[in-house]
């Protein structure tokens, strides 16, 4: 299992992030918004922001649960998550 977040920043803002956040596990830039517009979340709240949202994808690449939030505070808990873990 590993656990990657996406942002729609630049790598160094993403190091910055880390870094202030004390956060350790990868954080990937995106600050193209490719990939967030793959998976259908980019601008859903009209803010040009990815909409908060988690995505379970298997070993065979495959969505095997998927969590896209109505609002910038609309987050799923980390026991609802790992429920969702295959």
């Amino acid at each position: 299992m590993e656990v990657v977040a996406l942002a729609i920043l630049s790598p160094e803002s993403v190091e910055g992030l880390q870094q202030g956040l004390g956060i350790f596990y990868p954080v990937l830039a995106d600050p193209e918004h490719k990939v967030s517009e793959e998976y259908g979340v980019y601008n859903l709240l009209g803010d040009g922001l990815a909409a908060p949202a988690v995505f379970v994808i298997n070993g065979d690449g495959q969505v095997v649960w998927q969590y896209i939030g109505t609002s910038a505070l609309d987050r799923q808990s980390a026991g609802t998550i790992l429920s969702h873990l295959p």
